[in-house]
């Protein structure tokens, strides 16, 4: 019988042990090692939330808005710009300064798609398409068509960008 009395708590603990560690889990088809715990899963309004930040950022760099631009910006100042040739920049401060003084060369257009998300509960990403024109440069119209991801971070129940990467898939110049 004392036997019994020492098995019955271990058993307990190991039920509790057990049912913990099998919480029901979806794997991302499309990325055969992220697992996501279903727990976790973003809300229809964080997801709400989230593309709303992507498309005010995209829509304040369209308009050459830098107050709205730094506003979807990470509040703790880190954001990382990769930008093919350039060095990589790593703080708001950096990113801002880039942005002024791009903005102020006023011929050229940007247009923008989100062509898709992975939204979590604190981190998410964005994948766009960018199309940036000059009516002219070098005597001739200038486009530079791009694809951009960009991570955004939960900061106090908000959505901030802290990276943006861009590359270049064609230009204009291009030889063909």
């Amino acid at each position: 019988m004392k036997t019994y009395n020492y098995l019955l708590p271990g058993f307990l603990l190991f039920l509790l042990i057990f049912s913990a560690c099998t919480e029901k889990q979806v794997t991302n088809p499309l990325i055969a090692s992220e697992t996501i715990i279903a727990s976790e899963m973003p809300s229809e309004e964080n997801s709400k939330m989230f593309i709303e930040t992507m498309q005010t950022h995209l829509d304040a760099v369209t308009n050459r808005d830098l107050e709205t631009l730094k506003q979807t910006l990470s509040p703790n100042g880190n954001m990382q710009l990769i930008l093919p040739g350039t060095e990589t920049t790593n703080t708001v401060d950096e990113f801002m300064q880039y942005h002024k003084d791009w903005f102020a060369s006023p011929n050229w257009t940007f247009e923008t798609k989100i062509l898709n998300t992975e939204i979590g509960t604190e981190m998410g990403m964005a994948v766009t398409e960018i199309v940036y024109r000059e009516p002219l440069r070098d005597g001739k119209p200038y486009f530079n068509r791009m694809i951009v991801s960009y991570d955004l971070k939960m900061i106090n129940g908000k959505w901030f960008v802290i990276k943006d990467h861009a590359s270049s898939v064609e230009k204009s110049t291009d030889k063909k």
